[in-house]
């Protein structure tokens, strides 16, 4: 039992006194002093509590204090304010079906002063042959586990939930360590949800109901924490997912209106979890156009608050990437150190902020609250996007590994097969192409052993037809000059070679030179009374209308369900920068970037279930739109525009963080005029495509892209479906490698990529089995290039670990890819 002062007693008042309520002596009890608590575990074996309680005289006639009787977090009695001097009051409570008995005493409100409390004569009555009660921890207590992660919860005397900071030991838990703090009723740091009800009362003040816990077929284990606030029928579910063997937690809320009229919801994170103050570093990510995550930023957390955000809707990721890395044991290391890595799963405006109060950090992640406030109406319910965490106590490498392993299995489609090699006509023939033309490139493609033939862009729009980027976009017929017959008869011809056939689409914008434009100007994101803003020359299109969700969708299926067609790449070239809807309502302007995304989700979940044996590839624009509520209903992402491969080598390692490589589409282009071996092997070491006019290709470079391409056939089931491991940042230094190793440890495949010139010395691999035998072998070497010393050499893993490979590249822009096999 706690005391707000001094030490509980069993039998005598907190003073070491006999119990003496208004004069009346009791032998037996226990003697406290508010605020007190006690919880007992019954075991739905008891069948009454019986108790006399008062102030105890020891308090000279001052005191008041409220007794409260509580079972399984229900109140069962109350005795009212009590004060000193006043006569005992009998207790008898039932307690028939009640596992868990509380007996608490408040301190009537005006202070704990002289508030000495005695539970005179208190006795539990048992059923006969039950276990004898057990004494509880004050505070009822649960966890969030994984294998190596874990979050606390407590239960506090208001009835809030709290939350323990992310691996600290217990301390005692202040206002400001809330589990989901809500605005308006004492919490004065950055709230989780602020709510205006329909009243216009702008406080919420969530108190605990209770837990519940499922196991899903896979094994992960879903708890669901239930709020609810007691002035209002406001419910409010934190949900979380836990991955124990990946230690992966999804975390997610639920907010429920059960008010007589709409309420407004101005913020509502996904999460906000709590982090200790000291030490704590964090890792994002900037870019921009052509420069996606090539600037990773790592800075100490100090008092205050880091934002991170997107107020661009669309393509919200072109300047800020929505995951980041938490260390808490300074600066992260890739095999060492405690790591938390953060990933959004939305696709529009979103903030990450962390608001350092010095005392603890919390790490607030969700829907942009700028210009979003959403309207609940009665009986709807709002569900934010899922917050993916992923840990390890042993460096940026394990939790990658792990967040890959995760990935294949809920976060991309098809994550357990290999993906075939690519070859994309638009560096051959850009918009200038008909069907000749483009069944020219079929034979070389074959030739040279790719399996998949994407058509680009410009194959659409008649009246408008799309022979540039300013016009056609949203007539999405095939242009008739180019293809007399349509798609079918193309993509036969690619089939008949031995070719998959994919077709380029960007569903979601319009030209104003369209005839979709000409019919429905009204369908346009835009704002009244504004000059139409042009981005690329094109517009997006409104989401939230019906009559656009049913365009985009009849769209899709009209070029998806053109026979053998087996590949798409879904584009989305601009961002918001005049947010207003014709559809929306006045008041509801502020649900367009909301209700954007969510009928976009509704479109790629349609699109991929009609299509599940099509391939989808993601894109934005380059890497507009990076992450796992995107990633769900699609293979693969285009990381970015650039591929000059001297770029692609950092800008790989960072997606690799958080995303699998097979994930992470890699082509071979012209871009900054690389060596074609540097560049097909930077390819290689992701998901391998080629975007290059062979027709024009010289004879030697078209034997290096041959032997890559036969190479990655190979390895591609180790790379793409293997652990990764990366071994030498790239960032900054003159190599860059890593090496990716097979699930049973029998084969990996090490890449060296030379950024400048420097010496030959060892890369060292990780992740092999040390007594197992390798031999190694350089795939696809440079003709010519002096041989590995250990080309064609059998080691141990524990020797090839320890003394390393000496890679046959050490000139600038060149690079060796290296099998170990049995």
């Amino acid at each position: 039992m706690t005391a707000g002062w001094s030490n509980a007693k069993a039998d005598r008042d907190i003073t070491g006194q006999p119990i003496s309520i208004a004069r009346q002596t009791f032998d037996h009890g226990v003697g406290t002093h508010a605020t007190s608590k006690f919880r007992v575990d019954v075991g739905g074996q008891a069948s009454r509590f019986m108790a006399e309680v008062g102030v105890d005289d020891s308090a000279g006639g001052q005191g008041s204090v409220e007794f409260i009787v509580a079972g399984d977090g229900k109140t069962l009695w109350r005795s009212g304010v009590m004060t000193g001097g006043q006569p005992a009051k009998a207790v008898d409570v039932n307690l028939n079906g009640v596992k868990t008995l509380t007996l608490r005493v408040t301190d009537g409100g005006d202070g704990e002063g002289n508030d000495h409390a005695d539970w005179a004569d208190a006795r539990i009555v048992m059923a006969d042959e039950a276990v004898n009660p057990t004494a509880l921890p004050p505070n009822e207590t649960f966890n969030v586990a994984t294998k190596s992660f874990n979050l606390k919860f407590e239960i506090g005397d208001d009835g809030r939930l709290y939350q323990h900071a992310v691996d600290t030991a217990n301390v005692k838990l202040e206002r400001a360590d809330e589990s989901y703090p809500q605005a308006g009723d004492g919490y004065i740091w950055e709230p989780a949800l602020q709510v205006i009800h329909a009243d216009g009362n702008t406080s919420t003040a969530l108190v605990y109901d209770g837990i519940t816990r499922t196991n899903d077929e896979t094994g992960r284990e879903l708890t669901d924490i239930q709020l609810h606030d007691p002035a209002y029928p406001l419910q409010v579910t934190l949900h979380f997912l836990a991955d124990r063997d990946r230690d992966v937690i999804e975390q997610w809320t639920e907010i429920v209106d059960h008010e007589s009229g709409p309420v407004t919801l101005e913020r509502m994170a996904s999460t906000a979890l709590l982090l200790p103050s000291t030490n704590v570093f964090l890792t994002h990510f900037f870019g921009d156009w052509a420069k996606e995550m090539l600037s990773p930023i790592t800075e100490q957390i100090t008092p205050g608050t880091k934002v991170l955000d997107s107020k661009i809707g669309v393509r919200a990721d072109q300047f800020q990437n929505t995951s980041f890395v938490l260390s808490l044991d300074g600066p992260p290391q890739e095999n060492s150190g405690r790591v938390l890595a953060g990933s959004l799963e939305w696709s529009g405006s979103f903030q990450c902020a962390f608001d350092d109060d010095g005392d603890s950090i919390r790490a607030l992640c969700g829907v942009n609250p700028f210009a979003s406030a959403y309207h609940l109406e009665p009986g709807e319910t709002f569900n934010t996007p899922r917050m993916i965490w992923a840990w390890s106590t042993n460096g940026l490498g394990e939790m990658s590994r792990n967040l890959h392993k995760w990935a294949r299995d809920y976060g991309m489609r098809d994550g357990h097969k290999v993906r075939t090699v690519l070859l994309n006509n638009w560096e051959a023939t850009g918009f200038n192409f008909d069907f000749d033309r483009i069944v020219g490139l079929y034979d070389p493609a074959k030739a040279i052993g790719t399996e998949l033939f994407l058509l680009d862009d410009g194959w659409f729009g008649n009246k408008y037809p799309r022979v540039n980027d300013h016009a056609g976009l949203g007539d999405w017929q095939p242009n008739r000059a180019r293809l007399p017959a349509g798609l079918a008869p193309l993509a036969a011809e690619a089939v008949k070679r031995g070719l998959r056939f994919g077709i380029w689409m960007e569903p979601e914008m319009v030209n104003p030179k369209s005839e979709l434009y000409e019919q429905h100007p009204d369908w346009v994101i835009s704002q009244p009374k504004r000059e139409l803003e042009l981005q690329r020359n094109q517009l997006v299109l409104d989401l939230t209308r019906p009559e656009v969700q049913a365009f985009e969708w009849q769209s899709i299926q009209n070029i998806l369900g053109v026979p053998d067609i087996s590949f798409a790449k879904w584009d989305c070239n601009r961002y918001l920068t005049q947010p207003g809807s014709t559809y929306l309502a006045p008041d509801r302007q502020s649900h367009l970037w909301i209700d954007y995304v969510k009928a976009l989700y509704v479109l790629m979940d349609k699109t991929a279930t009609t299509f599940p044996d099509t391939e989808l590839m993601l894109c934005s624009g380059g890497g507009g739109r990076v992450d796992y509520g995107a990633l769900k209903y699609f293979n693969e992402f285009w990381p970015s525009d650039n591929t000059d491969p001297t770029l692609r080598v950092p800008m790989q390692w960072d997606y690799s963080y958080f995303f699998p490589p097979m994930a992470i589409c890699g082509h071979v282009t012209h871009w900054g005029n690389r060596p074609m071996h540097f560049a097909c092997s930077v390819a290689m070491s992701v998901r391998f495509g080629m975007d290059l006019d062979l027709n024009k290709l010289s004879a030697e470079d078209k034997a290096i892209c041959t032997g890559a391409i036969s190479a990655y056939k190979k390895i591609r089931d180790v790379t793409q479906l293997g652990d990764l491991y990366r071994l030498e940042d790239p960032h900054g230094n003159y190599r860059g490698a890593l090496d990716y190793v097979s699930t049973d440890r029998t084969r990996a495949v090490v890449f060296a990529f030379q950024l400048q010139d420097g010496p030959q010395s060892p890369v060292h691999p990780q992740g092999l089995d040390s007594t197992r035998n390798y031999t190694v072998h350089e795939l696809n070497p440079v003709p010519g290039r002096a041989a590995m010393p250990q080309e064609g050499k059998t080691f141990t893993g524990d020797e090839l670990m320890h003394d390393g490979i000496v890679p046959s590249c050490r000139n600038a822009v060149e690079a060796s890819v290296m099998e170990l096999d049995q």
